[in-house]
This record gives structure tokens, C-alpha cells and sequence, in this order.
């Protein structure tokens, strides 16, 4: 195929099927640089590597199964999250189990699924707070967009163009 030649000034140029993160992807620094043998087990959460993924075993892996601690719990280790979700409401300390209850069902549901999706702490640093830091970017946005389904309020997620990490604030004045 004879390639079209530069663009006319003023024609308008047709986007990109891809998103921003092909053209700038982000660097994680858990992520694998190399694939695993396979079947390979992390020590510390059971799951395992199998066809280039972590994923919960479906049946019984044998001893023979090579042994790698999986990105999660290295950055449960290093204490070193990937996402930060901060709350903060009145609303927080009248209905405190509730959010709780609500944070655990989200993470339950995305951890069936993906079980590099953990939360790695909650932590109270005032009244009226909550501060809950993630293994992955994607369980803060969705415990957020939970939180703004059943609460409402303000919810602002802010993505680190140069890392692999996410900081999700939700509040609500009243």
C-alpha cells in the first residue's frame, strides 16, 4: 500500500483508536519484567501464575510448583500502595460499619475476579476520615464510585501521569 503523504494543513487528523496510556505508559515498578515458569505459587496468598496471569487456583497445585512472591503481596510487603482512597464525611462516624461493610463487599467482589485487587490497610486519621490504601488503581475508583452511588457527595480521582498510581478523595458535607 503507497503511503498517503503529509497531511494538508487544516485537515482536520483522525484520532487514535487507543486511549493516553499507549501513548505514555505508565511504569510499574511490581509489574513482572519477565514471565514465570509455570505453574508458579505465591507463598504468602496461595495464587498462582499460570498462562502469563495470577489468578486464584481452581484445584490443587502441587508441591513441585514453583515458588514467587506475587506483585501484591510484594507491595503489601513494601508497604508500598498503588492506590489511595481517602473519605471524609460526618457521615463517616454515625454510619461507620456500614462504609466498612460497603469497602469489604467492593473489595470482596473485585478480588473473585482479580486477585492482584487487595485492599492493603484502612486506617482512621481523624473523625469523621477514612483512609484505605490498594495493591492495584482500579479498587479506590471502584470503592469511590460505590461510596458516590449509595452516599453521594464529591468524588475527584487523580492519576499519576508518570507512575502506576491513583489517589481517589471522596467527601460529603453533611
Amino acid at each position: 500500500m503507497k503511503h498517503p503523504g503529509p497531511v494538508p494543513e487544516g485537515t482536520p487528523r483522525k484520532r487514535r483508536r487507543f486511549g493516553r496510556a499507549q501513548d505514555n505508559p505508565s511504569t510499574d515498578s511490581y509489574k513482572l519484567k519477565k514471565k514465570l515458569h509455570e505453574p508458579t505459587r505465591c507463598p504468602s496468598c496461595g495464587c498462582i501464575y499460570v498462562d502469563g496471569r495470577w489468578r486464584w487456583p481452581h484445584e490443587e497445585i502441587s508441591t513441585l510448583a514453583h515458588k514467587e512472591t506475587c506483585p501484591a503481596c510484594h507491595r503489601i510487603e513494601d508497604n508500598y500502595p498503588a492506590g489511595v482512597l481517602t473519605m471524609r464525611s460526618p457521615l463517616l462516624s454515625a454510619h461507620r460499619n456500614e462504609v466498612l461493610a460497603l469497602v469489604r463487599n467492593v473489595e470482596k467482589a473485585e478480588r473473585g475476579e482479580h486477585c492482584q485487587n487487595r485492599i492493603m490497610a484502612i486506617e482512621e486519621p481523624e473523625k469523621g476520615a477514612l483512609v484505605v490504601t490498594t495493591t492495584d488503581i482500579h479498587l479506590p475508583q471502584r470503592i469511590g464510585e460505590a461510596m458516590h452511588r449509595a452516599y453521594h457527595g464529591n468524588l475527584e480521582t487523580h492519576y499519576d501521569e508518570d507512575s502506576y498510581f491513583v489517589r481517589v478523595e471522596w467527601q460529603r458535607e453533611k
